[in-house]
């Protein structure tokens, strides 16, 4: 089967490199890396890495660079893409597990170990679960940037959030169009740096706003 990571990267130059390196350790050599506007050397050292690097010549926010990276993925040829972060939050192990765990379902979430999440950010995310959960009655994980989708959930989710919304739209996309959903435990690392990335209250009241907006627009018909 052929596996393409996929890695949403804006300005994450101390990270990257180490990131890359781990994941080629654990045997993954296709990584895609978007690099969403960055300003520093994300992009040069990606591709000095091995990495299919895509450039935004600007900044679009974590929807937008996922949305490419899936449709570059696809392209490619992918029976399976699996989402990883660049900042160094996820256990390359985790790869594997999410990719056995397709097995009979279309779209699995990493559902992350609450060991070392700072507090706020864990009411935040308990917070857009239930309002993932009022648009798609599937209470998970959603802001989990741990995924993984098989060809079909590839080829039926057309993303359509350009920023920190989409993680919560991919699942009630999933879900509206039939695709089955499910979830396995993965481990999240939660540096000094990780812990400053991420969500926000503001941002999560953004998301809240982006999700209305979609929904009432119709964009998950």
């Amino acid at each position: 089967m052929k596996v393409w990571i996929v890695m949403p990267a804006h300005n994450e130059e101390r990270t990257i490199g180490g990131v890359l390196d781990s994941l080629k350790r654990e045997g993954w050599r296709q990584i895609i890396v978007v690099d969403d506007g960055s300003t520093d050397r994300t992009a040069n050292i990606a591709r000095a890495k091995g990495a299919v690097v895509v450039a935004h010549r600007r900044n679009m926010g974590l929807g937008a660079a996922l949305r490419t990276g899936l449709a570059t993925a696809r392209k490619k040829g992918a029976d399976y893409a699996v989402t990883f972060d660049a900042d160094g939050q996820h256990d390359p192990k985790s790869v594997r597990r999410l990719v056995s765990a397709l097995k009979g379902e279309d779209l699995v979430i990493g559902v992350r170990m609450h060991v070392g999440i700072p507090l706020h950010k864990r009411f935040g995310n308990f917070v857009l679960d239930w309002i993932t959960f009022l648009f798609s009655n599937v209470f998970i994980d959603s802001q989990s940037g741990s995924r993984a989708f098989n060809r079909r959930a590839l080829e039926k989710l057309k993303i359509m959030s350009n920023r920190y919304d989409v993680s919560s739209e991919i699942i009630i996309q999933a879900k509206r169009r039939g695709l089955k959903i499910g979830r396995t435990r993965v481990k999240c690392f939660y540096t000094k740096y990780a812990k400053t990335r991420g969500t926000t209250i503001v941002s999560g009241i953004r998301i809240f706003a982006g999700l209305i907006k979609l929904s009432a627009l119709g964009a998950w018909k």
